[in-house]
């Protein structure tokens, strides 16, 4: 039973086309048939009696003698009438029992038979059906008048036509017509396989039952992709749009169908159409968001028929390597605090086996002083879990690499804000303080830390006693790719600095130490632009 629903879209065409073609031409045959025999028989009907009235109104049939049909004339004119009109019969009967004939026809009855009475007694012209040994016959049956009388009725002139001639020329109009009928048939099937054909190349050789799999499939994944995807014709009019690119370029369905130029002016899309380049990873700034974009064209048969943008924004993808960067800062962090604590150990351990108990104690009561006068103020008066995890790394690291890193004793800090995360102080701190430690770790320097929440803003400080920084380089020294350092692929980590501080509408300022090195400080507002709104 399944494998009878389960069959092609052609086979479907073909047969309903078939059916249709099958169905409309047996109609119209059919109409066409029955007018035709009904139309045929009336003017058949028609002609015998325009043939018999013609003949009843000849003169020389209203006054006949015996002499007359004795030599021949009547006949030659009753064929000749016969032959105009294409009878098989021609007959007058005249009531004084003169009877006309044409061909060889045995009457056999007198003019006051039954099948002239309207003709005699009435003065009718009328058809009648009679039959003989070849079949039945259409007669047109006239009266005959007197000449001197024109009142007066004196015979019957008859003109017959044998059926099944008349069916034979029906026959031959029926044979054409099926010839005709089996022509439109034949186109009509020819026509159908070419449309399904045509249909199937369209939807490139797929089944309806697969067209809605792959639609279903297709919906599903727009839907879940968190990328926005948009598509455009080879005229320039949308044609696809997902929930995700709605949201981020903040347009709706009613936007599909609508020139790509009227909704999004500064579309690249166009440039791809007309140029078929795969263009990737293109940057572009779209209502406020920056996101990156990629265009590949649509082609089919060679040629371009479409565009395809995928888009994502760049605030998802920095967030992603921001949190792989706390990762790795936080791995080579321990990594370094690990290492430091253990060249401790190996020193202490070599001071007791030589005995050195007492420069063991102070090196030990020395590191426990400085531990815990860092880890007051560190505890004590910096109370963020992720300021104070951030710290205890580069403090570690700071220690590695044989820099001081010091936090301010007037240091005090609350909980951060909720909208001041974790990413963004790593981003801020962090930056600022390997680019310090980074700086004086040649001379065994050292980097201050300070923070405070005290006021409206929430300030950090980094500072070095380093060299400092070169006036002409302080105007553009947060720019992407400009650093105070001659070595190449540096001047990432400040851009990104100054990227997080605007996010968080706060700013940042530079100025060199009256006694040597940087200060960069850093103001951000302890409530962001929402909360004021709500305020």
């Amino acid at each position: 039973m399944l494998k009878l629903f389960n069959i092609t879209l052609q086979t479907k065409i073909i047969t309903l086309i078939l059916t249709l073609i099958v169905f409309v031409i047996s109609v119209l045959t059919g109409m066409f048939l029955y007018y035709e025999a009904k139309d045929t028989n009336e003017e058949m009907q028609k002609l015998a009696i325009q043939a018999s009235r013609t003949l009843s109104l000849i003169p020389i049939m209203k006054d006949v003698s015996h002499e007359d049909v004795q030599s021949g004339s009547m006949q030659a004119i009753t064929q000749q009438i016969g032959n105009q009109a294409g009878a098989n019969y021609v007959l007058i009967e005249y009531k004084d029992g003169l009877n006309i004939s044409y061909p060889s026809y045995e009457v056999g009855h007198s003019a006051f038979d039954p099948e002239n009475y309207k003709a005699i007694v009435f003065g009718g012209y009328y058809t009648i059906e009679t039959k003989n040994e070849l079949g039945h016959i259409l007669w047109g049956k006239a009266p005959i008048f007197a000449e001197n009388n024109g009142q007066q009725i004196i015979g019957v002139a008859s003109v017959g036509f044998l059926k099944n001639e008349i069916q034979q020329s029906m026959n031959h109009k029926l044979l054409k017509t099926l010839i005709i009928a089996i022509i439109v048939l034949i186109v009509g099937i020819l026509g159908g396989v070419l449309l399904a054909k045509s249909i199937r190349n369209d939807i490139m050789g797929l089944e309806p039952h697969e067209i809605a799999s792959l639609f279903r499939e297709r919906n599903a994944i727009l839907k879940s992709v968190k990328e926005g995807i948009i598509a455009i014709d080879n005229k320039g009019f949308i044609t696809l749009l997902n929930n995700s690119a709605k949201q981020m370029l903040g347009i709706s369905n009613e936007s599909i169908n609508k020139p790509i130029a009227e909704i999004l002016p500064n579309t690249r899309m166009l440039r791809v159409l007309d140029s078929n380049m795969v263009e990737s990873d293109d940057e572009m700034i779209i209502n406020n968001r920056v996101l990156i974009v990629n265009r590949m064209p649509i082609i089919e048969n060679g040629k371009t028929v479409g565009v395809v943008s995928s888009f994502r924004d760049k605030t998802e993808i920095k967030k992603m390597v921001d949190t792989l960067t706390e990762i790795k800062n936080y791995s080579e962090d321990l990594r370094a605090q690990t290492h430091e604590f253990t060249n401790k150990l190996y020193v202490l351990s070599g001071l007791l086996q030589l005995e050195q108990y007492e420069q063991a104690i102070a090196m030990i009561q020395q590191e426990t002083n400085q531990l815990n006068f860092q880890n007051d103020i560190l505890f004590n008066q910096i109370k963020d879990p992720k300021l104070q995890a951030i710290l205890l790394g580069k403090i570690g690291k700071a220690s590695e690499k044989k820099v001081s890193l010091e936090i301010d004793e007037n240091s005090y800090l609350s909980e951060l804000p909720i909208h001041i995360s974790i990413t963004d102080c790593i981003i801020i701190i962090g930056n600022l303080i390997d680019n310090a430690i980074d700086e004086v770790m040649q001379d065994e320097g050292i980097v201050t830390f300070f923070v405070t929440d005290i006021g409206n803003d929430i300030v950090f400080e980094v500072s070095d006693n380093g060299k400092g920084i070169p006036n002409d380089k302080i105007s553009n020294l947060f720019e992407k790719g400009i650093s105070s350092k001659a070595e190449k692929n540096r001047g990432y980590g400040l851009w990104n600095v100054k990227t997080v501080v605007d996010k968080l509408n706060g700013s940042i300022e530079v100025a060199n130490g009256k006694n040597g090195g940087a200060i960069f400080s850093v103001f951000l507002p302890m409530k962001n632009q929402i909360d004021k709104e709500v305020d």
